[in-house]
């Protein structure tokens, strides 16, 4: 069973040149290099682990989760194409994707035992009703960054999935920080009018 890794010094160490490694090693993990892809668990595991349980919060379900990204990744390296995105970013995405699935089939469980009256008697209506917001909330994200520029898209999901400062964005994209900024700005303003929030 995978575990999550500790984060430790050595992500910080690597981030400079953290995307380029990681597309390389993904590019490797395509052809069935098993080194490569044990190589890509131990640089972003913990990373990957964060973003999930973020989003999840239940810790077991998280490191489940975990382990069906990494087997994603395993079975479909091939699909990434490093001319069209970063490698973090795709892995990124596919564990948010993972984890919004999860919180979606948690309540549709919930709402099917609820449906034919079999729900536990112990779980709380307070915990149905965190999952139906969650799952709502979750819907309501992905739909909004989905309608963003890809640019746009990508700097939000490595600061608020990733956890990445704007700096460690710039290096990673490989934009001007200022860039990184605007993206940002653009983009939680374009949410911010999806949403009918006032700025």
């Amino acid at each position: 069973m995978l575990e999550p890794m500790v984060i430790d010094d050595r992500e910080h160490a690597e981030q400079d040149g953290g995307d380029d490694l990681a597309s390389a090693l993904l590019l490797r993990v395509a052809q069935g290099d098993q080194s490569a892809f044990a190589e890509l668990y131990d640089m972003l595991s913990s990373r990957v682990f964060g973003l999930i349980l973020r989003v999840l919060v239940n810790r077991s379900q998280s490191e489940e989760v975990l382990q069906e990204v990494f087997l994603e990744i395993w079975q479909t390296a091939s699909r990434f194409a490093s001319d069209r995105g970063r490698g973090r970013t795709w892995i990124l995405t596919i564990a948010h994707r993972r984890a919004v699935d999860r919180v979606r089939a948690s309540q549709a469980s919930a709402d099917r035992d609820v449906r034919i009256g079999a729900r536990d008697l112990d779980v709380a209506h307070d915990s149905v009703a965190e999952q139906a917001e969650l799952s709502i909330d979750a819907d309501r994200v992905v739909d909004a960054l989905s309608a963003l520029p890809d640019a746009q898209r990508e700097a939000l999901v490595l600061a608020y999935y990733g956890g990445y400062s704007q700096s460690e964005i710039a290096t990673i994209t490989g934009s001007p920080l200022g860039t990184v900024k605007t993206r940002m700005r653009d983009g939680l303003t374009r949410l911010r009018t999806h949403w009918g929030v006032n700025a």
